[in-house]
């Protein structure tokens, strides 16, 4: 084991604690499936611990100096390569060849199930070698490209990371465009596992070997009890848990609080449903989410804890919506959806909503069926209609709304490979008790398949990372017009746990041989996580109005098109009508100039280039920002 200088250590003792959950998925996802998924969990999280290097013993004085060496690795990237060669290691090795910590006595640790989506993709993954598993780990959960991935497999000691690629390349082709959502699905996250217990007959035999460690822990339990405090602190947990469990102590918020207080978001969500006083039916769903039956069916979006209730929650919601008995709770971060179908297991949905506002705080899925959907209302939503994003031109048409917020049934996208003939959205306008008489506040939002929908906004971010000024609402005919050719996009988002979708035309550039005027498009997924996502399109002229153009560029983890990083440059290999092909590439307001390296030699003083390239020529394209900076394209 290499071993690293104090300051390098505690680098990488920092990552592995902010990225945990990151890591162990990625290692989970290199481990051989052949040890079973309760012992992957815990070999997953052992190798993780164990990626943390050493510190490197102190030079003895009079020694020579170090030698100046190439600049140190960031934390995350040195555990992700220990972690990563840990596990590749591990390749063929017999079971009992693994690292026997962390210790789980009694109990049978496991993911929660997945769909027939990912099931089929863990059997692909099952006939894959660890290097093909750990580079599809690399492009969809870390966001590498293939060079970046290439060069990570390589440090970490995989035989041909060419051949791992391609492989890889292969078999992402093969389980189709959804291996990324896949990938970040429930299914392979060792870190939120269900527990079955072993077998009870075996352990029982096994009792009698561990009286005498039993009995030792017991008295240091009741030492440790006996110590000022400790059975203070334990008990009052135990109370705080019990209280949560209470349907009597769930927190209710006044009819009119939303219309006078300084935070708009769930907490002023009035209780609503005919149900809000049947407390079996609250207390069947508070035990539910505190200790899910074996046979229920639990959904979270990317990123949402599904830990039981800390504290009492607050109730949003209790009735029968299309002979479904709902509770809709929050616990000031997740919104938590208990559906109880007749003769049925119930199902629990988390989303995670924290730092909700007056737009993305506007609405949650109360009901879900083959084809249809229905929004639950905040109070301060005074209208809602609905239009297609495909097609901007049609009037809204309005929507039924009953006295207690719940709409009528609402026609959902289609799903993925189904194409993409229409989009429905949802278009809400604010009461004037909280916006000023006058004012345009109506703003859109489309379902993804989460509970929270979507907000989608349009037009530039703020510079200088101020946070006023930010993209407008996507209600006007020119948002609507933009949003037209990126409205299909979206389908690749669902279940991901995004919070905003923001589509910007960051530039125009006339196209060679007379090919008339193209946009550049950069269109920022928030999630309520924290990263974003950023992907880029060339949008040429075009017949149809809801055409999306080519994908020219995409990053993840980025700052590129918000208000903390709002330039962006991208390139892409265009043909005209003549046969000839050329490079293009355009940039923001602030990009002053773009310069081509690579397979084409090319600059330009302006925010546009266009040369003659290859359809395959390679590429680099930098912009010269106009503050003195410069902004490399990223690549599709």
């Amino acid at each position: 084991m290499d071993e690293r200088t104090r300051a390098d250590v505690e680098r990488a003792e920092a990552a592995i604690v902010e990225h945990y959950p990151r890591l162990v998925r990625l290692t989970y996802l290199v481990l051989p499936p052949s040890t079973g998924r309760h012992r992957r969990v815990l070999t997953a999280h052992g190798l993780v611990q164990r990626a943390l290097p050493r510190t490197r013993l102190r030079r003895p004085d009079g020694g020579l100096p170090a030698q100046r060496g190439p600049a140190p690795e960031s934390g995350y990237d040195l555990v992700r390569q220990r972690a990563l060669r840990l596990a590749l290691a591990y390749e063929g090795q017999p079971v009992r060849g693994l690292p026997a910590l962390p210790l789980v006595w009694g109990l049978r640790l496991f993911p929660r199930a997945g769909g027939a989506d990912e099931l089929a993709l863990d059997q692909a993954l099952s006939a894959a070698p660890a290097a093909v598993r750990a580079a599809l780990g690399l492009w969809h959960l870390e966001g590498l490209d293939e060079d970046a991935a290439r060069a990570v497999l390589a440090r970490a000691g995989a035989e041909d990371p060419d051949a791992a690629q391609r492989a890889a390349a292969h078999l992402d082709r093969e389980t189709g465009a959804g291996a990324a959502a896949l990938l970040s699905s429930g299914e392979f996250d060792p870190c939120m596992v269900q527990t079955r217990p072993t077998d009870l007959l075996r352990r029982r035999q096994r009792v009698r070997v561990v009286a005498a460690v039993a009995a030792v822990l017991a008295i240091g339990a009741a030492v440790a009890g006996a110590w000022p405090g400790t059975a203070d602190r334990a008990g009052r947990a135990e109370t705080a848990a019990q209280q949560a469990l209470d349907p009597g102590r769930l927190l209710r918020t006044p009819n009119d609080q939303w219309t006078d207080t300084s935070r708009v978001d769930f907490t002023a969500w009035p209780v609503r449903g005919r149900q809000a006083g049947d407390r079996k039916l609250l207390a069947r769903a508070l035990r539910v989410w505190a200790a899910p039956p074996p046979d229920a069916r639990i959904t979270a979006a990317a990123g949402t804890s599904t830990r039981p209730p800390g504290r009492p929650p607050q109730l949003l919601y209790a009735g029968l919506i299309d002979n479904v008995m709902v509770v809709v709770l929050h616990d000031g971060e997740r919104l938590v959806r208990y559906a109880e179908p007749e003769d049925a297991t119930p199902t629990l949905h988390f989303a995670r909503v924290d730092g909700a506002d007056l737009t993305t705080a506007a609405a949650l899925v109360i009901g879900r069926g083959n084809g249809w959907m229905r929004y639950l209302l905040a109070p301060w939503i005074s209208e809602i209609t609905t239009r297609d994003l495909l097609a901007p031109a049609a009037p809204p048409h309005g929507l039924h709304v009953a006295p207690d917020g719940v709409t009528d049934r609402i026609p959902i996208p289609p799903p993925a490979g189904a194409g993409c003939g229409r989009w429905p959205v949802a278009q809400l306008r604010p009461s004037t008790r909280i916006v000023a008489p006058g004012r345009n506040a109506a703003f859109l939002v489309a379902d993804l398949d989460d509970l929270a929908p979507v907000s989608l906004t349009s037009g530039p971010p703020p510079s200088g990372g101020a946070p006023a000024g930010a993209p407008g609402e996507a209600t006007g005919a020119p948002a609507l017009r933009s949003w037209a050719r990126t409205a299909c996009s979206l389908g690749s988002l669902r279940g991901t746990g995004v919070r905003s979708v923001n589509t910007w035309e960051f530039a125009r550039q006339r196209l060679p041989e007379d090919g008339g005027s193209a946009t550049w498009v950069c269109t920022r997924a928030d999630t309520w996580r924290g990263p974003g996502s950023v992907t880029l399109r060339f949008v040429p002229p075009a017949a149809r109005p809801a055409d999306p153009g080519r994908i020219a560029g995409r990053a993840v983890n980025t700052a590129a098109c918000s208000r903390f990083g709002p330039d962006v440059v991208g390139d892409i290999h265009w043909q005209a009508k003549s046969g000839r092909w050329y490079l293009l590439a355009a940039g923001s307001q602030e990009v002053g100039g773009l310069d081509a390296t690579g397979g084409v030699r090319a600059t330009a003083a302006e925010g546009t280039l266009a040369a003659p390239a290859g359809p395959d020529t390679p590429a680099e394209v930098v912009g010269r920002l106009r503050s003195g900076g410069s902004l490399r394209a990223p690549h599709p």
